[in-house]
């Protein structure tokens, strides 16, 4: 754990977010809650948000009120979400179990065999049980909705882009609030910014950001290794996107304080993935799976601790229900307490583990993968075609459009990925020098495979079956374009 220095964030915060007026000084608020005290539970998630955030030491990012946020919590360097598709990571979040495990493998909607298997237990419907009062803003994505209970519904299932009026979402929030009474609360809201589509509109959207960068004011992600005018002004948009998040975030927490629960509110903020760029979402390498995480417990998080311990959104269900005093099921998870007071339990977890099988259903094309403090393994399970989704959006290789020096290879891996790829991330974080093949990493490489396998035969992985890929191919209607 590092501190963080959080006392300019927090002024700038207070400022930017509210009138002092409308924000208690945190000197007078008591934030050691009653031993007994249920909290207060509001889980915020971007779309496609990536780690570009200031607190994360992104240079371009404007988003003093998410960092402001950290600066008042726990930061998370290590966090991976479960796949790097939306239905899939958001089920992960409410379910504390796999893709593999929960049945939503792909986009909700999309197809029959996408879909939350029956009868397991959710986040918002244990806490409805235990009394909760329920709130949803922005998407929920995941089939069938009715697995997950909600006294109060704002575009759940559709019109997500209207999340983007972010001072609309601070209004619902508060309406919420009041109409929740005296019972303890659970507001789940989904901002669907950065998400795609970009255009002049999501630029500034309704006024905001105030200021939106243009093409010319940015450069592109670093996990890219290629660069044009059109990637440019896409990566603009994103970056507008999360101006906007950003402020849409300071107005939620206003409303949290003039409604005077924030001393008594769990703040968690996460994102669903990666940017939506190639090399990130719909992958699992780091700019997919790797994604912020920060969390506000009063009276238990530690202000302005980065922590380094290896965690997964399969620990938010655990978490939330240890604040509102349930026992949980079974999950895959563990609750991420223990952490936020700036010491990390002997027998914390030493792997993480990710997976990717589908987005749309002619996107399937099936990953596992493995990592450590420092290395990482992903084995595509359908290695001898093609990966038919290796671009996003106007990162697409054309005579105009090249790699880098050097990235010819990492782009060779992405459209044609070999069965195993392994990563040193201390000295490669952009996962461009493939050390599968390397003798001196065979041992590594094996070790790697074996706990890989051992976590797959645990969660009981159906793609272990031999025929359970040919199976979903058939189902999907998805054939298979030769490496070769």
């Amino acid at each position: 754990m590092r501190r963080l220095s959080w006392l300019p964030a927090l002024l700038l915060w207070l400022g930017a977010a509210a009138p002092a007026s409308a924000v208690p000084a945190l000197a007078e608020q008591n934030f050691a809650p009653a031993q007994a005290q249920r909290m207060n539970i509001v889980l915020i998630t971007a779309d496609d948000l990536g780690k570009s955030l200031g607190a994360y030491g992104d240079p371009l990012a404007q988003t003093p009120h998410l960092d402001a946020l950290a600066a008042r919590g726990v930061l998370f360097e290590r966090a991976w979400v479960t796949q790097a598709s939306c239905s899939s990571s958001r089920a992960s979040m409410l379910t504390g179990l796999y893709p593999h495990q929960h049945g939503q493998i792909g986009l909700a909607g999309q197809h029959p065999e996408f879909g939350l298997r029956r009868g397991l237990a959710t986040l918002p419907g244990l806490l409805r049980t235990a009394g909760y009062f329920n709130g949803i803003i922005g998407k929920l994505h995941i089939d069938p909705p009715d697995a997950f209970p909600f006294d109060r519904r704002w575009n759940a299932e559709n019109g997500a882009m209207e999340s983007r009026d972010v001072r609309r979402v601070a209004s619902v929030a508060r309406d919420f609030l009041r109409q929740r009474g005296n019972r303890p609360f659970f507001l789940y809201v989904n901002y669907f910014d950065p998400h795609r589509p970009y255009s002049s509109e999501s630029d500034q959207f309704l006024g905001l950001p105030a200021s939106p960068y243009t093409a010319e004011d940015v450069t592109p992600l670093p996990f890219l290794g290629i660069d044009s005018p059109l990637i440019r002004s896409e990566v603009a948009s994103y970056y507008n996107g999360i101006s906007r998040l950003d402020t849409g975030v300071g107005l939620l927490l206003q409303e949290l304080a003039r409604a005077g629960v924030l001393e008594r509110t769990v703040v968690v903020l996460v994102s669903d993935h990666g940017a939506p760029f190639s090399r990130a979402k719909t992958t699992t390498y780091e700019a997919g799976v790797s994604v912020p995480l920060i969390i506000h417990w009063p009276g238990a998080s530690r202000a302005g601790l980065r922590s380094e311990a290896l965690v997964s959104t399969v620990d938010l269900m655990p978490t939330l229900l240890e604040a509102a005093r349930i026992t949980p099921p079974r999950t895959e998870g563990r609750s991420l307490r223990p952490l936020l007071g700036g010491s990390t339990p002997a027998q914390w977890r030493g792997l993480l583990f990710t997976e990717y099988n589908a987005h749309a259903p002619e996107h399937f094309y099936p990953r596992r993968a493995v990592r450590t403090a420092r290395f990482k393994l992903i084995h595509n399970l359908d290695s001898a075609c093609r990966n038919p989704l290796s671009y996003i959006g106007n990162t697409r290789l054309s005579p105009t459009v090249r790699p880098a020096p050097g990235w010819n290879a990492t782009y060779r891996n992405l459209f044609h990925p070999p069965e195993f790829e392994l990563y040193d991330l201390l000295v490669d974080p952009f996962e461009t020098n493939n050390l599968a093949n390397r003798p001196q990493q065979a041992q590594r490489l094996a070790n790697l495979q074996a706990a890989l396998l051992q976590w797959r035969q645990r969660t009981g992985d159906p793609l272990l079956e031999p025929t359970e890929i040919p199976r979903l191919k058939a189902a999907l209607g998805v054939g298979c374009v030769s490496r070769r």
